[in-house]
């Protein structure tokens, strides 16, 4: 039915995990709400990753705000069972959500109230949380139009197995954890070279073997209240996020080929920095991701595509939050477990309602610096 729906005190955009965890904040402070999402089920998104893939995260450290994640502690859950959880934890809390409902522009009126048009009509609302997190547009380089038409190419969002992959050498470009271990499944059925830098590694023993000073690092240390944490948020966002899970080790004896940053394109074929040409018959863009906010009118984005924001609280369009962005308070805030820290302080800054547990959140130091006292 496409009308405009009668207003709600806030709309969530997205029912992903980000969303899902504004939701039980907003709902345990008696707030009314409605949740707009685009697939066909709250995180459908995790029902499309590749076939193997598993969180970095312990599943003690995976569950969002009043429900634990039902693994065993220790494990790491797949995709498949992340999309589970995330649909038996929208059912359990009896959450408001209108899916196969896309948002393409979001204005604020002369009055302040929101206004969200999407495909299924328009919604109004006082307060808005964009929660549509950091997987929005995939991000190929321009590059990737002068290879040969002869050349498979897609993004390692589209990769779902080896299976899939026509036979041939594979180049995956980009030496993140995503591209290290697509790489490494491939390796046992295809030629494979890895393309990029590696990134920083978090060792394996402590993920494993000390997982609650692991989390005591990436959670409480390494946020933006701490230089540590500034220090790695500016590296994230000029290198990218750390190896997990998967080493440079993993990846030679997994017997991948390594090469460098792919530098041009030369009659079709990409060549390394060092002039080397990698020939592929496929190659796996595991490039990561870009930024899209372009359908918010009057918001304006820094030079990585990201909004002007404090904890995810938007420095110019009052009563707009996001949630989702990389390093938005700390290295946690774009996973599940960490997505309830962030919602928290939307909800208690965007919706001030009737505080369920001492106020908590960001205050200024002695420096004018913020530190965290949740």
């Amino acid at each position: 039915m496409k009308s405009r729906s009668q207003n709600h005190s806030t709309i969530i955009i997205g029912a992903g995990h980000c969303g899902l965890a504004m939701a039980h904040e907003l709902a345990v402070r008696g707030e009314g709400f409605l949740m707009l999402e685009a697939g066909p089920a709250p995180g459908s998104s995790w029902n499309s990753r590749w076939e193997s893939l598993e969180l970095f995260t312990p599943a003690g450290h995976d569950g969002l705000p009043g429900r634990k994640f039902p693994a065993r502690r220790g494990t790491f859950p797949t995709a498949g069972a992340v999309f589970d959880y995330l649909q038996s934890y929208a059912a359990a809390f009896e959450m408001p959500i209108q899916t196969s409902t896309t948002a393409n522009h979001l204005e604020v009126g002369a009055e302040g109230e929101f206004s969200v048009q999407t495909t299924m009509g328009t919604f109004s609302s006082s307060r808005v949380v964009v929660a549509t997190g950091v997987h929005q547009v995939p991000k190929i380089p321009e590059l990737a139009k002068q290879i040969s038409e002869d050349t498979s190419q897609l993004h390692s969002s589209d990769y779902r197995n080896p299976a899939l992959i026509p036979d041939g050498p594979v180049a995956v470009v980009g030496f993140g954890t995503s591209g290290a271990q697509i790489a490494c499944e491939l390796a046992s059925s295809h030629e494979v070279t890895i393309c990029g830098r590696p990134t920083p590694h978090v060792p394996e023993g402590l993920i494993r073997y000390a997982p609650a000073l692991y989390w005591f690092l990436v959670h409480r240390l390494l946020t933006r209240s701490t230089p540590a944490g500034r220090k790695v948020a500016q590296r994230i966002f000029t290198r990218g996020a750390p190896l997990i899970r998967v080493s440079t080790q993993d990846v030679e004896s997994a017997g991948v080929t390594r090469a460098g940053r792919v530098d041009a394109v030369r009659d079709g074929v990409m060549v390394a920095q060092d002039g080397t040409p990698i020939e592929a018959s496929t190659i796996i863009w595991a490039t990561g991701y870009r930024p899209d906010y372009s359908w918010i009118e009057g918001l304006r984005t820094d030079e990585h595509g990201y909004p002007f924001h404090h904890r995810g609280i938007s420095a110019e369009i009052p009563g707009l939050g996001f949630l989702g962005i990389p390093f938005q308070y700390g290295l946690t805030s774009g996973i599940i477990g960490g997505a309830g820290r962030d919602a928290r302080y939307l909800a208690r800054r965007l919706a001030p309602g009737p505080a369920e547990v001492p106020e908590i959140g960001v205050i200024p130091d002695a420096g004018g610096r913020a530190t965290e006292r949740d």
